[in-house]
């Protein structure tokens, strides 16, 4: 990877930048940071930590990311990805070990972005990022049904499965006037769309259901009675790498790395397309990397590109990264001077803003048109894959969904090799009425040939007696150590019974497999033939 290729879209940006396009991208980075306000508060306290600490990842994070990313428009900070993530470490690690687990997951994506990984993105299939975004909306909506109907839990479950439980055993401690501010919490969020375009529905909903809870003195429960609300800049504090912290977060921080990753490319491609540019996937994974160790030693939570803000962004004018910057800023002077307000907000308007979250990121629409459309394995995946995010976690989702999906894969490419052969020249229809030597066996593979194909050419000469055996490979294009195992038996058995071996049309991979294995000189090179022709001629000459 070359250094020069790893440059800021910043830079390039401004070197065609002017006025008006600085104007765009203020105007649309303080939409997108009062958009983004609510949002991080809520997801901070979906995972588990205060409000400041969504302020502190979309400010910190937000700007450095947008400062060193490989994209034009990708706004990032908090997401709902990270919430039930977050909230598992920290009941397990405390805050100290997020801080360790987010400060090494930054590491991972500046590593994987200097060894070139941004491309992998495209092997990720498309089955199991739908199942686990699908899963993960599952796990935020159930964790915030206590909050919206206003349940008193006698435990404190961490665990999907487990809230689930508790819900149903407390269902009876439902406070109806919580429950009540919640249903008009979201009512508002889905009518004022319709009417309203340009103002976030989740700021209407916060205000109003506010002033509702305080004007009446109604019994829900708010963010301050809760949590102890601070306005403070974030600061700077480096957390203890001990030994033994490093080998216990070291599992979630390659969680957390490949989730920021899959989430933040997922987001470039989707900008991508609206703005019709093209991101530079390794310089964004570097940027994510910074982000995340940036925003864990200035207080904050796990970050990655955010798809709605990026799309928000985008809508309101912003074209470089001067709007993601601008967002940060706007939403630090928001943390100076009003955060001691969001102590009024009612839980469960926080509650029903993750709804819609949940909603909005499920993706159920393709899930249902995989569902309807895709084969039989592929609904496998997807389903096993969106079960094990909400019953298990992520970590055992993806493995679990990556493993499958490899597997069926190679299952597929198994049964798409395949071996003809034809024998005498009455059979040589199918390769154009060639005249076929006697004592000539012609054989044609299609497929690459790897291990779970390579047994389909094991008994390749067993028919033949004498003479020549051509291997058409003109549709192989590639082959591995199996694959080279069985042609190496293939050899032995032609040499014993005095048969010729002929190759015909090797591709590029094959060959280069063949020269390396030393396989190449014991067929002969005048044994390997640019086509059938020169191949059947060659038997001829035998």
């Amino acid at each position: 990877m070359k250094l020069n290729r790893l440059q800021p879209k910043l830079f390039s940006c401004m070197k065609s930048y002017s006025k008006e396009q600085l104007v765009k991208d203020i105007i649309s980075g303080i939409i997108v940071a009062i958009i983004a306000l609510p949002l991080s508060i809520a997801l901070a306290l979906a995972s588990g930590v205060g409000p400041e600490q969504g302020l502190y990842t979309a400010i910190v994070a937000g700007f450095v990311i947008s400062f060193l990313g490989g994209s034009r428009v990708q706004i990032a900070g908090p997401t709902a990805a990270f919430a039930s993530i977050v909230a598992g470490i920290i009941a397990v690690n405390g805050f100290d070990g997020l801080i360790v687990a987010t400060v090494l997951a930054g590491i991972i994506l500046v590593i994987m972005g200097f060894l070139g990984f941004g491309n992998l993105i495209k092997f990720i299939p498309r089955t199991i990022t739908v199942g686990f975004t699908s899963g993960i909306a599952v796990t935020i909506a159930i964790g915030q049904i206590k909050d919206f109907l206003g349940l008193t839990f006698t435990h404190s479950p961490v665990e999907t499965m487990e809230k689930a439980a508790e819900i149903v055993n407390t269902i009876d401690t439902l406070n109806w006037q919580a429950a009540l501010i919640g249903i008009l919490a979201l009512a508002i969020m889905i009518v004022v769309p319709k009417f309203l375009k340009k103002v976030p529905p989740s700021i209407i909903a916060i205000v109003v259901c506010s002033a509702a809870v305080k004007i009446l003195d109604m019994d829900v429960l708010t963010i301050g009675d809760l949590y102890q609300i601070s306005s403070e800049l974030p600061k700077f504090s480096m957390p203890d790498f001990s030994l033994g912290t490093v080998t216990a977060v070291l599992p979630d921080a390659f969680t957390i790395a490949v989730l920021a990753a899959v989430e933040s490319l997922l987001s470039c491609v989707v900008a991508d397309g609206m703005i019709g540019s093209r991101h530079n996937s390794n310089m964004e994974l570097v940027a994510q990397g910074a982000g995340n160790i940036c925003s864990a030693l200035f207080g904050g939570i796990p970050a990655t590109g955010a798809i709605a803000r990026t799309a928000a962004n985008i809508k309101n004018g912003g074209r470089t990264p001067i709007a993601g910057m601008v967002h940060a800023i706007v939403l630090l002077v928001v943390l100076v001077s009003f955060m001691p307000y969001a102590s009024i907000i009612p839980m469960p308007v926080i509650a029903a803003i993750l709804f819609v979250v949940a909603y909005n990121m499920s993706e159920w629409r393709e899930f249902a048109a995989i569902v309807k459309t895709m084969p039989k394995s592929d609904i496998f995946v997807l389903v096993v894959t969106f079960v094990l995010t909400v019953v298990f976690d992520l970590v055992v989702a993806i493995i679990v969904g990556f493993v499958l999906a490899t597997v069926l894969f190679m299952k597929r490419m198994a049964e798409v090799t395949d071996v003809h052969g034809w024998i005498s020249e009455e059979e040589a229809t199918d390769i154009r009425f060639k005249t076929i030597p006697e004592n000539t066996y012609v054989y044609e593979i299609t497929g690459p040939l790897f291990f779970g194909a390579a047994d389909k050419i094991a008994e390749l000469v067993n028919e033949a007696k004498k003479g020549a055996v051509i291997v058409r490979m003109r549709s192989v294009p590639a082959i591995d150590a199996t694959g080279l195992h069985s042609f190496n038996r293939i050899i032995k058995s032609c040499k014993k019974k005095g048969i010729t071996l002929i190759m015909s049309h090797v591709n590029e991979q094959p060959m280069k497999a063949f020269v390396k294995s030393g396989m190449y000189d014991a067929i002969g090179a005048e044994n390997f033939c640019d086509n059938i022709d020169e191949a059947l001629e060659r038997a001829s000459s035998l």
